[in-house]
């Protein structure tokens, strides 16, 4: 089964590690994305609601070079450094999917990132 690496430049360049997001099986499968402006590469926002909108700005680039949408998404995974968080990253999600939302599963991140709140992937249809 073939799959497509996809790029572009306006989200933020992902390490070497991994793809910003692979096309495989009729789906994009956008890897975990930060507040990262792409042209600056530092983290964007002092809030949750704002990094939550520049990660979602962000995929919403990757789904579109990859030739989706944010309304194909089907599965989004929401990490946030700090728990108390929750409710402020609901406003600004809720904001970007006022109906027919995701499904979605949450996790607390492992590690400390200065300056990092929140991480959002997505699983869309192709």
């Amino acid at each position: 089964m073939p799959r497509d690496i996809v790029y572009t430049p306006k989200a933020a360049k992902p390490p070497a590690a991994y793809s910003q997001a692979v096309k495989a099986a009729g789906l994009v499968f956008v890897s975990g994305t930060a507040p990262t402006d792409p042209e600056t590469g530092q983290f964007v926002g002092a809030t949750v609601q704002e990094q939550t909108r520049q990660c979602l700005t962000n995929i919403a680039a990757i789904l579109d070079a990859a030739g989706s949408s944010m309304d194909k998404i089907v599965s989004v995974t929401i990490v946030l450094a700090d728990e108390d968080d929750f409710a402020g990253m609901n406003e600004e999600y809720l904001r970007w999917f006022p109906a027919n939302p995701p499904a979605r599963q949450g996790a607390k991140l492992p590690a400390r990132i200065p300056g990092l709140k929140v991480s959002i992937a997505a699983i869309a249809e192709a």
